[in-house]
């Protein structure tokens, strides 16, 4: 990252932050003013293409804000969107003069309006739905108008929640035919006893989505108001409250403190859903998924506080704190018995977050596939456990096995640390630039590997879709750009080519009586490939384009609202690798193979049909229809049933080091078993071994390279 101009850009922003932000004791609204001028501000100083405030930023504000709201049009009345629409272009004006009325306004409004289609919901579901009764329900919620009267809303509402009750009703009547086929003696019940069962299913959901409506607070609706502003910039600018920063903090590192366990608020209760493998609960095997946390006292504190009908949120809270601290729970178990139980909080990993490695043998030889799921790090110390070192340590490990050649499966990575991305990439070369980044007014500056040491100089796969985005997009970039790896995949990938970094807004403030005031996630820079081109809307192009599920689908950033351009700039210098002899006849009898590929064909109808039917808005709520329409996409997905029927004869395998693992951790063998069962059933990963199979090694490369390494 180029410091001098980025830190001085943050520094000149600190300084005038803290002459302009001091605060006193203040009620809310004055932290949603200060939160408004502060971010503004921020956003017109730091951001790489700041945009105008004027009236074109607010309308796009406005458009995006109303929204978030509410996405269905199931709350507001037209005569609500022509009260808020006199403040279409005035948002501007308000956010310069740190003015939230019109916040106050839709968050008033919006509570008023939610409060009465709790009530509406409920008198729906008393009354028996008609399934006889031809008529059909359109979900193309965007170009709905709203309604203008409540006769209106109360039909929106009752042909959504009988569309859900219609769902529910099929299932329960094929579960009966089910239950009538495999046992004489069962009671058989009648439609309509059918009908009050799916009714009471959606009234329990409908009571959930209302539960978790009430717990949020006017700070939760606030920052969608921040970040309907933030995400005006581009997509990627994002504020986070205090807890979502925390939680973007877990994501990125993988690691939290607290007891090791998922939870999930449900009739008011706190309920464990997940025990984390390797945690202290999972060590202490004294609770168990299904229990109820009822009460949470700290070690040094004398009563416990109740958690019952509490935020989820401020029970979690509660219930996490630094390693080594203690928290006693009371805990009602699965079979009714309630129990105090204390746990020694520690830090636990999240499993899934990191580079996991399996070996394969095909043809006599060994073969390596490394899934990186996200470049991860810790954002207070890179030295702590990272993307780049994990699969050093795999890659390491793999050797030990003999390996003749490496996949790297980027797949679904949605990116992280530009930092890991060029340690990473610096494994498999001598030394050399690995990407661009270029700060508003300044000169790009080049990232490079600057070790001559190379890890692995044989063969190399990547493997990509349309969700690898951003630090997936650096790597596969620059070892294509490189000539070093072969990239398969869809034919673009995601198409992020901007740098973001987050900002603690705390550490601005001269003083602050409003404690946390959170982060914001802001876009600083952007990065193009060492041949000078920009990853932006276009990504990275596949040397061999494969099918997937996602072809006809569109999510990338090209998609997404306020993306910025793409451009390029010149070339880095760099020189390709000569380590193959074939390389394009590889990619060419990659080309021929995927071609012949029925089970390639037949994914590739399939996204087609998946495309086709994310196009249908309009469905009936006839029984019969319903049935008859059901029926039809059943027969038609059957066609797809051979997709996970595929197996190929591959064997995958943990390696010597994660099978000693798994003789202790059953939760970790399960995992690597499911996993290892997928890659036997992935055509693409099959294709990715066959190429490396194809890949010769330049051996007068190879033993200049070996040469080096011993000097």
């Amino acid at each position: 990252m180029k410091k001098s101009a980025l830190v001085l850009m943050l520094t000149v922003i600190v300084s005038a932050v803290s002459c302009s932000f001091t605060t006193k004791n203040q009620t809310d609204p004055d932290k949603d003013k200060l939160l408004i001028d502060l971010i503004s501000y921020v956003l017109s100083k730091g951001h790489y293409d700041a945009k105008d405030i004027n009236d074109s930023f607010s309308k796009g504000v406005y458009k995006d804000y109303v929204e978030a709201l509410d996405p269905l049009k199931r709350f507001f009345y037209k005569s609500d969107i022509e009260e808020f629409k006199k403040y279409e272009t005035l948002i501007d004006d308000q956010i310069k003069n740190k003015d939230i009325s019109f916040f106050n306004l839709t968050y008033s409004r919006l509570q008023k309006r939610i409060g009465e289609a709790s009530v509406l919901y409920q008198e729906i579901l008393d009354t028996p739905f008609n399934f006889d009764k031809k008529e059909s329900i359109n979900t193309d919620y965007e170009n709905s108008s709203y309604v203008t009267n409540k006769e209106e809303m109360k039909e929106r509402w009752r042909l959504q929640l009988k569309f859900n009750s219609l769902s529910g009703y099929y299932d329960k009547v094929e579960e009966q035919i089910d239950s009538l086929t495999k046992n004489d003696t069962y009671k058989r019940k009648t439609a309509v006893e059918l009908e009050g069962e799916a009714r009471e299913i959606t009234r329990t959901s409908l009571k959930e989505y209302f539960d978790v409506a009430s717990d949020l607070e006017r700070k939760d609706w606030f920052s969608i108001y921040i970040n309907s502003i933030a995400e005006e910039f581009d997509p990627h600018t994002y504020y986070f409250a205090p807890q979502d920063k925390d939680r973007f903090d877990i994501a990125m590192s993988g690691k939290l403190e607290g007891i090791g366990a998922r939870l999930q608020k449900k009739n008011g209760n706190v309920n464990i859903v997940e025990i984390i493998s390797g945690g202290p609960v999972w060590r202490d095997n004294k609770v168990q998924v299904g229990d109820i946390i009822m009460k949470v006292r700290q070690e040094d504190e004398l009563e416990a506080v109740s958690i019952g009908g509490m935020r989820l949120d401020d029970a979690i809270t509660l219930i996490k704190g630094p390693k080594g601290t203690k928290v006693i729970l009371t805990i009602k178990k699965v079979d009714g018995t309630v129990e105090n139980i204390e746990i020694t909080r520690d830090v636990i990993e999240l499993e899934e977050t990191y580079a996991k490695s399996s070996m394969v043998k095909k043809n006599g030889k060994t073969y390596g596939v490394i899934n990186l799921p996200k470049f991860y790090f810790n954002m207070q110390d890179y030295n702590q456990r990272n993307a780049a070192n994990d699969v050093k340590k795999e890659i390491v490990h793999l050797k030990e096995q003999d390996m003749d050649g490496l996949v790297i499966d980027l797949r679904g990575n949605g990116g992280g640390s530009l930092q890991t991305v060029v340690d990473i990439a610096g494994l498999f070369i001598d030394k050399g630039p690995i990407v661009q980044v270029r700060t508003k007014g300044e000169s790009p500056e080049v990232l490079s590997d600057r070790d001559r040491s190379i890890l692995w100089d044989g063969p190399l796969v990547i493997l990509v879709n349309e969700l690898s985005a951003s630090a997936s997009e650096i790597l596969a970039a620059a070892m294509q750009d490189y000539k070093r790896a072969i990239i398969i995949g869809s034919k673009q990938t995601y198409g992020k080519g901007t740098v973001q970094n987050v900002m603690d807004l705390n550490r601005w403030m001269r003083s602050n009586d409003f404690g946390d005031l959170g982060a914001l996630k802001l876009t600083t820079q952007k990065f193009y490939r060492v041949n000078g081109g920009s990853t932006q809307l276009e990504g990275v192009k596949s040397d061999v384009v494969v099918p997937d599920r996602y072809s006809y689908i569109d999510i990338g950033e090209k998609d997404q609202e306020n993306p910025l351009p793409w451009d390029k700039i010149p070339a880095a210098d760099y020189t390709l690798w000569d380590g193959y002899i074939d390389f394009e006849e590889t990619i060419t009898r990659s080309k021929d193979r995927m071609a012949q590929s029925e089970q390639l064909k037949l994914i590739d109808e399939n996204a087609k049909w998946v495309r086709e039917k994310r196009d249908i808005d309009t469905y009936s709520l006839n029984y019969d229809d319903y049935k008859a329409s059901r029926a039809q996409n059943e027969d038609q997905a059957k066609r797809f049933d051979a997709i996970y029927d595929y197996k190929t004869t591959l064997t995958f395998q943990s390696l010597p080091y994660e099978r000693e693992l798994i003789q202790k951790d059953t939760v970790l063998a399960e995992k690597r078993k499911r996993w290892h069962e997928n890659l036997s059933k992935d055509v693409y990963v099959e294709e990715a071994l066959s190429v490396l199979e194809d890949m010769k090694i330049n051996n007068i490369r190879k033993s200049k390279s070996s040469l080096s390494l011993k000097n």
